[in-house]
Parts: C-alpha cells; structure tokens; sequence
C-alpha cells in the first residue's frame, strides 16, 4: 500500500481535488481491473478513450483517478488527478509505486525493427553463463532469474513492466535485456526506467499502420536513445543508414559496431554455412553455430554489450562461441533425404530479404529453394507487395498463405502481397490458403537437398483467425508432415 502523493512524485499536475494523501493499494488503466483502493489511469487510446470509463472504474472501488481531462461529475470521496500526459503519468507512477527497480539492476534495452528478440535472448544466455543472474523482457518469453512467464506483447505496459523488474530486484538480477518496440517507445512505456545502455539493430519498413510514415517510425526510435542518462551506454549499428541518427543528442557514451565500415566494434565474416559462422572480432577469429550475416551483427551487437558491461575479451569470447539459436530465428532441421527445413519469424521485407539471401549465398545452387509466406491482417498493408516482390525475386518457388489473418479475409491480404510480384517471376508463386496445407505442399515438393523456408511465425504457437488462436506452430508441423512423407 502507498501514499497517492508519494506514487505522483515527479508527475506534471495540472489540478488536484480531493486529499494526495490517501493510501492506494493498486494501479490500473483498464477499469475492468479496477478494485478497492486502487488509482485508475484514463489513457486516451487509438481505439478507446479511458476518460469514458471512469464512472466504471470508480463503481468496482477506485479511490483515484489521473486523467487529463477531470470529470463534470465528481464523487465527494474520490481525488481526481489531472495530468498533461496520462500516459506519462502512467509510467512514471508505476516507477514510483514499485520503489524503482531499474535503478537496482542494470537495465539494458535493445530496439529497432529485426534482431531484438535474438539480442536479448542471446543476452540473458550469454550473460547468465557469464555467472550473472539475469531477467529478460522478450517478445517470447519473460525470464526472472530463470523462472518463465508467457509474454504477450514486445513491451509489456508500464505496470507490468515495473512489476517485472521489481520482480527481478528482489530476486537479486544483476542484468535485465529489455526489447523495446516502437508502440512501447511511442506508448511511453519506457519512461521511468533507468536503462544502464541502450542497443540500435536496425530500421526498415514495418508498423506503418500505427506510425503512418517511415519518418515517424524512425523518430520514434531515435527517442529511445534520447531518454538514455549521461552515465549510460548507446550502442548503434554504424552499417545501417539511420545508425548515427540514432545517437544524435543522446547524452549517454557513444558506441557504434559494424561489419562494412569502420566502428568501435568491427567483425569480419570469415566463413557463412548451414554447420554455423566464423568470424573474425577484434581480431580473434571464433566459430559459433548462429547461421548468417545478419547473426554476425546479432553477435558482433552482442559482444560489444558484454564488453561495455565489463566482461573480459576472452571471456566475452568463449561465451559468444557458446551461444545457439533463439527459438523461431533461423531454427532448422534436417530429415533423413537431407531436405533442410527453417523457420523464422521474418515478417518485414528487410527480415524475409535478410533470410532468402543468407540460404542464397550458403546454398550450392543446384538444390531449390522453397519459401512459404504470408503477412498479418489488420496490420500494416503497404508492405505485403514488398514482401511478395522479396520472395518470389529469391525463391525457386514462393507459396503464399495465412500469417495471422485476424479479423481480415485471409484470400484479400494474399492477393494483396501476390500484387508486388514480378512478372518474369509469376510461374514461380503458388496460393494457398490454409497454412498447414500451404506447408504440406512444399514438403511434398521438396527432393533431397532442396530448402524448406518457412517464414513469418517463427517461435508462435497459434494462429488467430477471426479473433480465436487455435494451436499452430510451424515448426511441429513441418516436422510431422516431413516425418510422414519420409516413411
């Protein structure tokens, strides 16, 4: 329990009415989870304005409520809040409620549009071999020391995530790895936090459904590293063109890492196969069984957070050779006629064009190339012609399904993506509606050698149609399909 006044420490008021003194037991945003003692926060969302439910979260015993605009109708017994930024407010008290745990623990944040979950997870991998004990804040998975917990967004809200690494405090977590999404950015659910560094992958075309433009989506970004302290680390990948944008008035030590050109941390690729890389870092060459380019930047990323958090060259090293796969990011198998399947999340252009052509450049060029592809509904449109154009450019054979097709019909988003494919390249696509089958079909097209791409879920186990996910995971099947065919 806490002290209203104590919980809107640091937060911009613009009024008050009704005693800061009273005690509240819990925060809430949503008034569905409001209950006795608890202040609730009326953010003014895309699709519902929290303003309109304040009555409601009252009526199931909130004592409090922040908001930017105070009701007409007041209750005698309840204090309202008003705010500038209900949103800021939010993440603020929430730091403030659970006695701010960043400061305790060493926070490290990752953000760009591919390669934050590999990061991260490889990260808490790395770290906690390392001898540390680690939290992680992943699209997949929330780690505490070790113990799961599902994940259900990039960037939890802001009193989850304080929740979270309050969590992480009290169990004695040395490093927490942190992805940050650009609607967490955006949504200020990174405030309040201290970050002990902050990591920039990359930034290509996504989320344009909720940004609208690509300049936007990138300026929100670059905010990230403008919140980060003058004690804290920034981190950039220097080979991608908005890299140095990125750390353009941030406070924090500047760091860059590249592949092409020359940084502060600079791998060269010595050796790219389906067995793994060798690289060349700081010039030490290490094997590791990551698989690709765009994993040497994971990697290289990687190593260069271990050495700004104080881990030894050497150890840095051995540690980073250790490392395998994160769960739907480039995971393959191989079945007993040598066809290699993969599965990966790869759902932007850059993501799908970063993967055909790492299987391009390791390939021989006699097997062929398979990809299965998709694209979300109800999210960002303008990319499913890119993501066709992509596949189809550098695949033998391209079979275009569902992804997620929410609440959108599944048939009107392929033939949206099948729009972007070229016309020398049309003999090469096939659609398939129904995934499972659209996957049963490039297995069943597949001869020895030849390379199964399935792409766009990766680690999912679900597919959500029409608002019901039902069991789904692309990598479960492939296998089973695979097995059958094999018998």
């Amino acid at each position: 329990m806490k002290v209203l006044r104590d919980i809107l420490y640091k937060v911009r008021l613009e009024s008050v009415k009704g005693d800061t003194g009273i005690s509240i037991r819990a925060l809430c945003f949503d008034s569905n989870k409001s209950s006795n003692g608890s202040a609730f926060i009326a953010i003014k969302g895309s699709v519902t304005d929290g303003h309109e439910y304040i009555e409601a979260a009252i009526k199931k015993g909130a004592v409090a409520i922040i908001c930017e605009n105070i009701p007409a109708k007041l209750h005698p017994e309840v204090t309202y809040v008003e705010v500038t930024d209900s949103q800021l407010a939010l993440a603020e008290m929430a730091a403030n409620f659970y006695d701010h745990p960043s400061e305790k623990i060493r926070v490290i944040g990752v953000t760009g549009t591919n390669g934050k979950t590999t990061f991260a997870t490889l990260c808490y991998d790395l770290f906690k071999n390392a001898g540390f004990k680690v939290g992680l804040l992943s699209t997949i998975v929330v780690k505490i020391d070790g113990f799961e917990i599902s994940a259900t967004h990039t960037t939890p809200d802001s009193i989850h995530i304080q929740q979270y690494l309050h969590q992480m405090a009290e169990a004695g977590v040395d490093f927490c790895f942190m992805e940050v999404s650009s609607h967490g950015i955006h949504q200020k659910r990174a405030h309040g936090i201290r970050f002990f560094g902050g990591v920039f992958t990359n930034i290509t075309h996504d989320h344009l459904d909720y940004h609208k433009t690509f300049a936007d989506y990138r300026d929100v970004k670059k905010s990230f590293f403008d919140l980060l302290t003058p004690s804290a680390f920034a981190l950039t990948n220097i080979d991608d063109k908005n890299g140095q944008f990125m750390l353009q008035n941030t406070r924090a030590k500047k760091y860059t890492y590249a592949l092409k050109t020359h940084a502060d941390f600079k791998t060269s690729v010595l050796e790219n196969t389906f067995e793994g890389l060798v690289l060349k870092i700081d010039q030490q060459e290490i094997y590791t069984k990551l698989i690709g380019r765009f994993n040497a930047y994971n990697l290289t990323a990687i190593y260069a957070t271990a050495i700004l958090s104080g881990i030894e060259k050497p150890e840095a090293l051995r540690l980073l050779s250790q490392l395998q796969t994160a769960r739907g990011r480039f995971q393959f198998f191989s079945t007993e006629n040598r066809v290699k399947a993969i599965i990966d999340y790869a759902h932007t252009p850059d993501a799908l064009e970063n993967i055909l052509e790492t299987i391009n450049e390791i390939r021989t060029g006699n097997e062929q190339l398979i990809t299965v592809v998709g694209c979300g509904g109800n999210r960002d449109k303008q990319k499913r012609p890119v993501m066709g154009h992509v596949a189809a450019k550098l695949s033998n054979q391209v079979i275009f399904t569902s992804d997620n097709p929410r609440n959108e019909e599944p048939e009107l988003i392929i033939h949206d993506i099948e729009k972007g494919v070229a016309p020398q390249d049309y003999k090469k696509t096939l659609s398939i509606t129904d995934r499972y089958q659209a996957i049963k079909a490039a297995c069943s097209m597949a001869k020895p050698d030849d390379i199964i791409l399935i792409a766009g879920k990766g680690h999912e186990t679900y597919q959500e149609i029409k608002g019901v996910r039902t069991d789904f995971d692309d990598l479960k099947i492939a296998k089973e399909i695979l097995t059958q065919l094999n018998q």
